[in-house]
């Protein structure tokens, strides 16, 4: 049986995913990193110089969850419906938009699919253009393009169609070398006609008479009008120039069109019946417009089944993601649930480290990354940060031997009024024994610990990871934030 997933289907895809963002009854997307110790070859594999590749399975997503340092909802505001990026330059060879672009109808550029051609560029003022035609595969040869005309112009040889300039805004957070943000103009989109024709496909033929000719276009639309130029007993080609044959009037809700050659006028009205001619090979071929016309849905026009998450993180985030310490990890939890409850999570920004309160200042620092070991209970564990001025270390326990369980491959946290010491710091300290004891973070957040303990925010394993991605070690500090981009394609 012979199918297809077809391009409607990608970008409803895409759109249902879009639309989860803003729909406040339904998921929560958070963007998360981790794994702040190196990777080794026993333990996760690869090395910071090679990370190995994310691996799609059940206990990898357990080791994910271990290794969580810290997360950020990720907001309607930090998603764009995006697609490839193409420049403008000069001299370019570019595909034209077609309604039927396929494997026995390819490309200028051999590309048997529209969404996947080369039929749209921005210019370096982020303005975005359709080719409604290249010159029959004529590389573009003229000035950058400025118009914001509503209807298809002429420039360099082709006829474009313009569809929308990138804001600044959404270009600072969105646009990169790879992916433009797609936008609509209201004003393009309001001007746009269903069913137009505002291009066609000419073969030239030979043995007709010299002349110019009008034909009306065929189809289940009204309206539409060609005008065709006979030079040398050839048809000329569609174009904007004085001897180029043209589109004299788009029409309107054509789905399918034809030009009968035998049935030609000598006037725009098609009242003067006349003849083009006993010539052969000759045809034109009216290009069908997309849904609602050039520039009325540009997500769809330009195939935007691409959706851009766009998330910041600044600086600690109000103490809840670390600076102290690098992350060699990242990906989108979706419904996690806050700490020992059933209930999704809403906060802005996530601590995901356990946290333990010193009774006192330690001899020496401890140190990040490093192992510590608590012998009383046979907890080990990595510290992520230490605060110093708070006397709290915030520690994480891979399920790997040295890193979270013992060398009996046994999982043990910590717990109890018992020494805790640095493998490498040789530091020291036992965890506080008030009850509940607030501490106020330079930020302004309040931790609360219980018997000097205090939990991640989010519980273990709950939601769903949909996406991970391990990179080389991303250092962060005090004054900086990253801004963090991840594109899916449905």
């Amino acid at each position: 049986m012979a199918a297809i997933i077809t391009e409607q289907f990608r970008q409803h895809n895409a759109e249902q995913f879009f639309e989860s963002f803003s729909e406040i009854s339904l998921s929560k997307y958070f963007l998360f990193i981790g794994k702040s110790t190196p990777y080794t070859s026993n333990t996760s594999g690869g090395n910071d110089n090679s990370p190995p590749l994310p691996i799609d399975d059940v206990s990898t997503n357990f080791y994910n969850w271990d290794g969580m340092l810290g997360a950020k909802q990720i907001t309607s505001s930090d998603i764009a419906y995006v697609i490839p990026r193409r420049n403008w330059s000069n001299g370019t060879v570019y595909d034209m938009y077609e309604h039927n672009i396929s494997a026995t109808n390819t490309a200028t550029s051999g590309s048997t699919s529209l969404w996947e051609s080369t039929f749209y560029f921005i210019t370096s003022e982020l303005k975005v253009y359709k080719v409604i035609d290249n010159n029959n595969g004529a590389a573009y040869n003229g000035t950058e393009p400025t118009t914001i005309s509503s209807v298809p112009f002429s420039l360099g040889g082709y006829i474009l169609q313009y569809m929308f300039t990138v804001s600044g805004s959404r270009a600072e957070k969105f646009l990169t070398n790879d992916f433009i943000p797609v936008e609509t103009d209201s004003t393009i989109s309001a001007a746009a006609v269903h069913g137009s024709i505002d291009a066609i496909k000419v073969a030239a033929g030979s043995g007709y008479t010299d002349g110019t000719y009008y034909s009306s276009i065929n189809g289940d639309g009204t309206g539409g009008i060609v005008k065709i130029i006979v030079s040398g007993g050839s048809i000329a080609s569609f174009g904007s120039g004085a001897s180029n044959s043209e589109v004299y009037s788009v029409g309107n809700n054509y789905t399918y069109g034809t030009v009968d050659l035998t049935d030609v006028y000598s006037d725009t009205g098609l009242i003067s019946a006349t003849s083009i001619g006993t010539g052969t090979n000759g045809s034109v071929s009216p290009i069908i417009s997309p849904k609602g016309g050039h520039g009325f849905n540009p997500f769809y026009e330009l195939a935007a089944h691409f959706v851009m998450m766009a998330v910041k993180l600044e600086q600690a985030e109000g103490d809840d993601i670390t600076v102290l310490n690098d992350f060699r990890q990242l990906g989108i939890v979706v419904d996690p649930y806050n700490f020992g409850t059933t209930t999704v999570a809403t906060a802005s920004t996530i601590r995901q480290s356990f946290a333990i309160k010193l009774a006192a200042a330690p001899i020496t620092d401890f140190i990040v990354d490093e192992k510590i070991t608590q012998s009383t209970t046979g907890a080990v564990g990595r510290v992520v940060e230490w605060d110093s001025g708070n006397n709290i270390i915030y520690y994480i326990q891979e399920k790997y031997s040295e890193y979270g369980i013992d060398s009996t491959g046994n999982y043990v946290a910590f717990s109890g009024a018992n020494l805790i010491v640095g493998d490498t710091s040789t530091a020291s300290g036992t965890p506080s024994s008030t009850s509940s004891e607030n501490v106020t973070l330079s930020g302004g957040t309040v931790l609360t610990f219980s018997s000097g303990y205090l939990n991640p925010e989010l519980e273990p394993d709950s939601g769903k990871i949909i996406y991970t991605e391990n990179r080389r070690p991303i250092t962060r500090a005090s004054d900086q934030s990253e801004n963090i981009k991840i594109i899916v394609e449905f």
